[in-house]
C-alpha cells in the first residue's frame, strides 16, 4: 500500500504552513522536522492511515496545544519518531524506553481518600473518568459506519446486563433522540455536541450521531459516553469532595464492562486513546472548586504547575472560570498508576484548600 503523491503534497504542504506559523506554539510544530516528514511521509498503517491522518487538526488549527491524533493503535508505533518526543514533553519526561506500569485502579485502597472538604466551602462536586478503546477496532478517522453501529450494539448489550443497583440505567443513543431527552441531558451537563474544530479537521466526526450515545445510572453519579472523542468515556461523580467514594464506583463500573468487552491496551503507552495527551492511565480526577483567595494571586498558575495540577474554566478545556471556580486535575496520564494520578489530584487540591483557609 503506497501512500498516493496527492496525499505526501498535502503532508508536505502542512509542513511548510507549520514552518510559516511564527504564532504557532503546538507541539507537532515544534517535533515535526523535515527529517521527521521524510522519514514518515511514505508510510501507511495496515487500516490505510497516513502521516497526514495524524497531523490534519494540528494544521488546520495553529493554537492546537499537542496537534496530533492516533487515527489508530498502531499509528503510534509506525510513526514513533514523531509521537514519543510529543509524548515525553507532555507526559513529564515520559521517555521512549520507559514503560507504562501494570494497572492499579485503587481497588482497596479508596479510604485512604476521605472527603476533603467535609463541610461543603469549597468543593462543589467531583468526578473522576477515563477513555477505553474496543480491542479489535481503529480510532474515529478509520472507523466505518458499520463499525460505529457494531460497536454501540456491543456496548448497549452490557449496559442492558449491568445488574448492579447503583450502575444499572439507561442508554440513550444520540440519533433519533427526542427533544426532550435531549434538554433533559443538556440540564445535567450529560450531553456533548457533535465534536469542536479541532476534532472535526482530525476527521473524527463522520457519521454523526450515528453509533453515538449516552449512559447513565438513576442517580446520574455514573455515565459512560459512546464513540465520543474516544470509543468510551467512563465517568463518576458526584457532588462534594468525596473522592474516595467516586473512585470506587469508576473501579466497580470499569471492571463490570470489561469482563464482557476486552480493550485495548499497549505494553508500553497503557490504555491506547486517540489523543497522545490522554494515552496511559487515561484517568483524569477532577473538582469544581471555589477558591476565590489564592486564585486573585498571580503566582496561582505556578502554585498549581508546581502541584502538578491542570487548571480549566468551569465549561472545560478553553473556558475561563466563573466567580473564582475552577475546575482543576491531575495533569500526568502516563507514567504512573490511575490510583497514583488520582491521588496527586487529591493531594495538590488538598494543599491548595490549605493555602485558602490561610490566605
Amino acid at each position: 500500500m503506497s501512500v498516493s503523491a496527492d496525499v505526501v503534497k498535502k503532508i508536505e504542504d502542512g509542513y511548510a504552513k507549520l514552518q510559516g506559523a511564527k504564532d504557532c506554539k503546538s507541539l507537532l510544530k515544534k517535533h515535526l522536522s523535515k527529517g521527521v516528514v521524510d522519514q514518515l511521509k511514505d508510510k501507511k498503517t495496515k487500516l490505510g492511515a497516513t502521516l497526514l491522518d495524524v497531523i490534519q487538526s494540528g494544521v488546520a488549527n495553529l493554537d492546537s496545544g499537542v496537534g496530533v491524533y492516533a487515527p489508530d493503535a498502531e499509528a503510534y508505533t509506525l510513526f514513533k519518531p514523531l509521537f514519543d518526543p510529543i509524548i515525553q514533553e507532555y507526559h513529564n519526561g515520559f521517555s521512549p524506553s520507559q514503560k507504562q506500569p501494570a494497572t492499579d485502579l485503587g481497588e482497596g485502597k479508596t479510604h485512604l481518600l476521605p472527603d476533603l472538604d467535609p463541610e461543603g466551602k469549597f468543593i462543589q462536586s467531583t468526578r473522576v473518568r477515563c477513555g477505553r478503546s474496543l480491542q479489535g477496532y481503529p480510532f474515529n478517522p478509520c472507523l466505518t459506519e458499520a463499525n460505529y453501529t457494531e460497536m454501540e450494539q456491543k456496548v448497549k448489550g452490557v449496559f442492558e446486563q449491568i445488574n448492579d443497583g447503583e450502575l444499572s440505567g439507561t442508554y440513550f443513543p444520540l440519533k433519533g433522540m427526542t427533544k426532550e431527552i435531549q434538554n433533559q441531558l443538556i440540564a445535567d451537563h450529560f450531553l456533548f455536541k457533535e465534536g469542536d474544530r479541532f476534532l472535526q479537521h482530525a476527521n473524527a466526526c463522520r457519521y454523526w450521531p450515528t453509533g453515538r450515545g449516552i449512559f447513565h445510572n438513576k442517580n446520574k453519579t455514573f455515565l459512560v459516553w459512546v464513540n465520543e472523542e474516544d470509543h468510551l468515556r467512563i465517568i463518576s461523580m458526584q457532588n462534594g469532595g468525596n473522592v474516595g467514594q467516586v473512585l470506587e464506583r469508576l473501579i466497580k463500573g470499569v471492571k463490570t464492562i470489561e469482563t464482557k468487552i476486552p480493550f485495548s491496551r499497549d505494553d508500553r503507552l497503557g490504555w491506547l486513546t486517540f489523543c497522545p495527551s490522554n494515552l496511559g492511565t487515561t484517568v483524569r480526577a477532577s473538582v469544581h472548586i471555589k477558591l476565590p483567595k489564592i486564585s486573585a494571586k498571580p503566582d496561582f498558575q505556578k502554585i498549581c504547575d508546581g502541584l502538578k495540577l491542570q487548571i480549566r474554566g468551569i465549561h472545560g478545556e478553553h473556558s475561563e472560570s466563573a466567580g473564582g471556580v475552577y475546575d482543576i486535575s491531575n495533569k500526568a496520564r502516563l507514567g504512573l498508576t490511575e490510583f497514583e494520578a488520582v491521588k496527586q489530584m487529591y493531594d495538590g487540591v488538598k494543599h491548595l484548600i490549605d493555602l485558602e483557609k490561610k490566605a
